[in-house]
């Protein structure tokens, strides 16, 4: 089954209870048994429920993946991923993450001792340097949000089998049309779905998908326990979101080639970042591995200054956090997205006050071209 068709007819896409084309919304908490311990595969909606089940199968199988699993929103899967592991285990992080992501791991896993190290892993030879005795596990974001580097999954997986160490990677720029991290040797793959596979502004979810029947039974243990689950109308927004990601990951990447195209041109831009470029440093790691390039650009105009007028003067792009939806965003990480991140931190890694990301839509290309335009000059 090819891509476009999996999104459609993958996982249960059918009830097969009434034989709906829509699988139903199971707007239900708890469920009847015929006796103790007898009931139809449901028994309370914490635990499983026919909707998200919907979802985690169809998650599961455009991913290619043993088992999926749905949640309150990216952070919740997040948090539950990273649950996985010990007081005194050390997992190793893309340095250039998400805001919420780092803030987890410095400001609220660590207190359970869980310790974390950030690293640029678009270098192997970075990630190698930080394995340590209690390292458990690799965590890649690829490409990163903002600065758009990309990591070789495939070269850390390998890396991280050598150590005995899991491969855990945030899709969420990509989604699981344009590249399966779990096929290029990945354990775990996470998306906030809330952005791409979404798609539409109107919920807040995170989905994670394991290659293994144990990380399986793991994860779905800690899901249970802790209760961060997606409820059904949720889910059902997700899986009519997935059915369209095919269209709108391609119109969006048409979309965003001609955007990059005109900011490489323009004089006021400094810097262009976006792996579909040649000039990208991780330009063919980022073409072996993915089918795209996807639609999240940034770059710097060089001050806060002139991206706060950019950002008064727009009308099509929309101001506002996230990401991945049809229409098109933007934002100024600094004091956005990655505002969690200390200054001194921020300046570390290249997030400039003049850089501004934006997540290009399924507008009409010209009309984005000519707001971003006016609103540069």
């Amino acid at each position: 089954m090819r891509r476009k068709t999996k999104l459609i007819h993958g996982g249960i896409s059918e009830d097969p209870a009434t034989g709906a084309v829509s699988f139903p919304i199971y707007q239900v908490s708890t469920y009847k048994q015929e006796g103790v311990g007898g009931h139809k595969g449901f028994e309370y909606s914490r635990t499983g429920n026919p909707t998200r089940h919907a979802l985690e199968e169809l998650i599961k199988d455009i991913e290619g993946g043993t088992a999926g699993f749905a949640f309150g929103s990216g952070m919740a899967a997040i948090t539950a991923v990273i649950m996985l592991f010990n007081s005194g285990d050390h997992v190793i992080l893309t340095d250039d993450v998400y805001g919420g992501t780092y803030r987890v791991m410095t400001k609220v896993l660590n207190r359970f001792g869980i310790e974390s190290t950030f690293v640029d892993t678009s270098n192997i030879e970075n990630i190698k340097s930080q394995i340590r005795p209690n390292t458990k596990a690799i965590y890649l974001e690829t490409p990163t949000n903002p600065l758009l580097k990309v990591t070789d999954i495939e070269a850390a997986s390998r890396l991280a089998k050598e150590h005995n160490l899991l491969t855990i990677v945030d899709n969420t720029f990509s989604t699981p049309y344009w590249q399966n991290p779990i096929e290029l040797g990945a354990d775990i793959v996470l998306h906030s779905a809330t952005k791409y596979i979404g798609g539409h502004s109107d919920v807040v979810a995170g989905l994670v998908v394991v290659n293994s029947d144990q990380l399986a039974q793991d994860l779905h243990f800690i899901q249970n326990s802790t209760g961060g689950v997606l409820g059904p109308q949720d889910s059902w927004l997700l899986i009519r979101g997935i059915k369209t990601l095919g269209i709108r990951m391609e119109e969006t990447e048409a979309n965003t080639k001609a955007i990059v195209e005109f900011l490489q041109g323009h004089p006021k831009v400094k810097k262009v970042y976006y792996p579909g470029l040649e000039t990208h440093p991780n330009h063919d790691i980022a073409k072996k591995q993915a089918r795209g390039f996807g639609g999240m650009v940034s770059f710097d105009v060089g001050s806060a200054e002139i991206a706060d007028q950019v950002l008064s003067k727009i009308k099509y792009f929309t101001l506002a956090e996230s990401l991945g939806a049809v229409e098109s965003l933007i934002s100024v990480p600094a004091r956005m997205t990655h505002a969690s991140i200390p200054a001194d931190r921020r300046a570390e890694l290249g997030i400039s006050d003049g850089l501004i990301r934006i997540s290009v839509g399924l507008e009409d290309v010209q009309d984005l071209i000519e707001d971003l335009t006016q609103a540069l000059e």
